[in-house]
């Protein structure tokens, strides 16, 4: 089974739609393993610029694979893969934009907080459901939902397992954008399009900066930001974008 599809690159852009509506997208290993190679592969090829995730208008994903969860003892549960294809999709270098629609539960809201930038749709639900099978959120729902949302919320959501509608994603910082359902995808691509047009070396440090504002401290976090602007006076990119901006002309960026 194909577990996901992804379209042909187009302006540094790739689509990627998580592909068992037959399973409300719900994330078995299989489709993380796909999904995980996909963005590696991705990663390694310097014509992509960005990458766009989503399901489709009714459901972006519903959870994790119970079936196969119910499969997992105590050892099993230890031996299993997830963590390393969490970790894969999390160190995924370029811009990472989420597109929600209809249902993103347990799995699926995990996989979305994974996004460096997330729209959703007007009928996007956001929730982590585990509490009623007697589990935690297990792929860092709760540390990446607290890092967004405040423990207070999380510790309610985490607790209840009540949803969040689009209007509440984007006022606790879960996401950047409502959009109408049928637009969403589109509005996605669209935003890939305008980032993929900026000079690919200022994106991919920007990233790393903002990645690890709840990994350090204010003042290594300054240094680092420091660093990185120090770095890139070194770069191509930078003196053509001064002198495109000094000539009055589009910059045309290479990456180098």
């Amino acid at each position: 089974m194909e577990y996901i599809k992804s379209t042909s690159p187009k302006n540094g852009v790739v689509l990627i739609e998580l592909n068992r509506p037959e399973k409300r997208n719900a994330l078995n290993n299989a489709t993380l393993q796909a999904l995980a190679a996909c963005l590696q592969q991705l990663d390694a090829d310097p014509a992509i610029k960005a990458v766009v995730i989503t399901g489709n208008e009714q459901c972006f994903a519903a959870g994790a694979d119970l079936n196969e969860l119910a499969q997992l003892d105590v050892i099993r549960i230890q031996q299993d893969r997830r963590p390393q294809l969490w970790k894969s999709i999390d160190e995924f270098s370029k811009p990472l934009i989420m597109a929600v629609n209809g249902y993103a539960l347990g799995a699926g809201f995990e996989l979305a907080l994974h996004g460096d930038i997330v729209l959703t749709g007007d009928n996007a639900q956001f929730a982590l459901p585990e509490i009623g099978l007697g589990m935690l959120p297990g792929a860092g729902g709760t540390q990446r939902l607290a890092r967004l949302a405040g423990q207070q919320l999380t510790m309610r959501w985490a607790m209840t397992g009540e949803m969040l509608d689009a209007p509440a994603a984007v006022q606790y910082g879960l996401s950047s954008q409502i959009c109408p359902a049928a637009l969403t995808v589109q509005y996605a691509v669209e935003l890939a399009e305008k980032i993929s047009k900026q000079a690919p070396l200022a994106i991919r440090v920007i990233k790393q900066s903002l990645k690890s504002i709840h990994e350090v401290t204010l003042s290594q976090g300054l240094k680092l930001e420091r660093q990185h602007f120090v770095w890139l006076a070194a770069t191509q990119d930078r003196q053509e974008g001064i002198n495109a901006f000094l000539e009055k002309r589009k910059p045309e960026f290479r990456g180098v």
